[in-house]
């Protein structure tokens, strides 16, 4: 399935705005929010193709977006791509977490906007990550 639909979960207004404008430029459809309690709600009220995805947000963090989208045993975002995209360079530990749960793991001073639609054209042409194995009750 061919990536069209964008929501960018990112406070951050300068890069916001910027990873918004080089993405509608570049054709896609856009939405953008800015604290992660908004984003779980935008997530689940529309179908996006792919999730931009800051892990430091007012509200809630990005962990716990995907958790909550993610996890408990249920995928409510199924054949949504998700990125992560943060100004920290995470421990190994939190990085395998995510591994399952995440197509990409960027670091935003990496990242130009060129940069990021040329990673979302490769995303296009590989298969999505694989849902996380559901847990299993004790």
């Amino acid at each position: 399935m061919a990536i069209r639909s964008i929501l960018v979960i990112e406070d951050d207004r300068f890069i916001g705005e910027m990873y918004v404008r080089s993405l509608q430029h570049a054709n896609y459809d856009v939405d953008w929010v800015v604290d992660g309690n908004d984003g779980i709600v935008a997530a689940l009220n529309k179908p996006y193709d792919l999730i931009l995805l800051d892990i430091m947000l007012p509200e809630k963090k990005g962990t716990d977006i995907l958790k909550a989208l993610r996890g408990e045993g249920a995928d409510k975002i199924p054949g949504t791509r998700v990125i992560v995209m943060t100004n920290f360079d995470q421990d190994a530990e939190s990085r395998m977490a995510m591994q399952h749960d995440v197509d990409a793991y960027l670091i935003k001073a990496e990242i130009t906007p060129r940069k990021l639609l040329e990673i979302i054209a490769k995303l296009d042409t590989l298969p999505p990550a694989p849902a996380a194995p559901a847990q299993q009750p004790d």
